[in-house]
């Protein structure tokens, strides 16, 4: 049995496909229990190691689960802050049917599910998108949300305006009109779509800088200390996230402000869940604001590679 690596999983995994795919999934009978989650102190870093644990089956079908590190530091070894495998197994014979690079299905999956809530949240005429962040999801993401609108201008803004620019100059990406910035309020304030993903402590999108009409993708701040946007962000936006439990619980965008009285889990509009399953209809009106916040499920993973076995079958 051979692995299959990142080039493999990227050809195999149109955005049009798999965001399709995703919207199957979430509408299906996959079952996907808690991810489990560990934070390890990491003596050579100031901060720690977390390594995730992510079942999810389809009865009759297969198995599949995702065993990754995130670490935020790992840059100083070269090396990407996310890194893992995942197993694929037929859920009948209970034999491996394929292991593949983690990051890279993650990276994909994670990008078609904010592009699968974008086509449920954002103006459909959405042109312009600003890309905060420049890890190995921001070229997933920018081509992701232009596979259900019609993006056609990118900004990039990175807390390194080198690595800012090396994400415009990707090949891939060549199909749109990209700049780079260094004032993120003023590129807030040009966009219709704004994509984060990032490992923040601290909120980098303020509320005060949102306009009517805008679309907010956070994909970042996967831990309770961790955030992207600020309460403004929350007070002034109707919002769904992908999975209630994961949400609410461990991400600092919403738990956080749930905490503090800001944000009652009644607020949330929707989750994925809801919305693919036609269980609630999100209906949005011009001068809305809107915000997606992704913790990431084990179902996506399940979804996506089963999508590149089937491609490579």
């Amino acid at each position: 049995m051979d692995f299959i690596d990142q080039q493999t999983i990227d050809r195999a995994l149109p955005f049009a496909d798999l965001v399709d795919a995703l919207q199957q999934a979430f509408a299906s009978d996959i079952e996907t229990p808690l991810r489990n989650h560990y934070d390890i102190p990491n003596p050579q870093s100031s901060r720690e190691t977390t390594l995730l644990m992510m079942p999810s089956w389809q009865a009759g079908s297969d198995i599949g689960i995702k065993l990754v590190t995130v670490t935020p530091e790992s840059y100083k070894y070269d090396l990407p802050s996310i890194q893992g495998t995942y197993v694929l197994f037929d859920a009948v014979r209970g034999c491996v049917k394929a292991t593949m690079d983690a990051p890279a299905l993650t990276a994909k999956r994670t990008a078609a599910a904010s592009a699968l809530a974008s086509r449920f949240m954002s103006r459909p005429d959405s042109r312009k998108l600003l890309m905060v962040g420049t890890g190995t999801l921001s070229s997933q993401l920018i081509r992701a949300h232009a596979s259900v609108r019609p993006i056609e201008e990118v900004i990039i803004w990175g807390r390194s305006p080198d690595k800012a620019q090396a994400i415009a100059e990707l090949e891939s990406l060549a199909e749109f009109n990209i700049s780079v910035t260094e004032d993120l309020a003023e590129a807030v304030a040009e966009v219709d779509i704004i994509s984060v993903a990032t490992m923040s402590k601290e909120p980098l999108i303020m509320g005060d800088w949102l306009k009517s009409g805008q679309h907010l993708d956070l994909v970042g701040a996967y831990r309770p200390d961790m955030r992207e946007a600020d309460d403004e962000c929350i007070r002034r936006s109707r919002i769904v996230v992908d999975n209630y439990t994961g949400a609410c619980k461990e991400t600092g965008d919403i738990a956080t402000p749930i905490a503090d009285g800001i944000l009652q889990k009644e607020d949330l509009c929707a989750d994925l869940f809801e919305l693919c399953r036609k269980e609630k209809y999100f209906a949005r009106s011009a001068e809305d604001i809107t915000l997606f916040k992704s913790v990431g499920h084990a179902l996506e993973d399940l979804a996506a590679a089963q999508l590149v076995v089937e491609r490579l079958a």
